[in-house]
């Protein structure tokens, strides 16, 4: 079982920065992808970046140009870098891995962005 530590969560101010982290318990690249979520008060869970074991990256389109989500095999730990943040950005994030039929979520990290 992969146990994932999201952490870099906290309250900025709109247009300002955060890089969250994600630490897993064993080597990701033998993970075929790392995830992060985000979900708002009243809303569902979406999916915001996606890295693969070979380093594509997908994103969602509300985030584009704005999130970098990277990854260290060395230190076994995702990022996701966030620039320009919006008050709409404010969720709890959330790291997850993908192995082969297995899924693993971290406990999640409060992003809150003030206007």
């Amino acid at each position: 079982q992969v146990q994932l530590v999201e952490s870099g969560g906290g309250l900025v101010q709109a247009g300002g920065s955060l890089r969250l982290s994600c630490a897993a318990s064993e080597r990701i690249s033998s993970i075929n992808a790392m995830e992060w979520y985000r979900q708002a008060p009243g809303k569902q869970r979406e999916l915001v970046a996606i890295i693969s074991g070979g380093g594509s990256t997908n994103y969602a389109d509300s985030v584009k140009g704005r999130f970098t989500i990277s990854r260290d095999n060395v230190k076994n730990t995702v990022y996701l870098q966030m620039n320009s943040l919006k008050p709409e950005d404010t969720a709890v994030y959330y790291c997850a891995a993908r192995r082969a039929s297995e899924f693993y979520w971290g406990q999640g990290t409060q992003v809150t962005v003030s206007s």
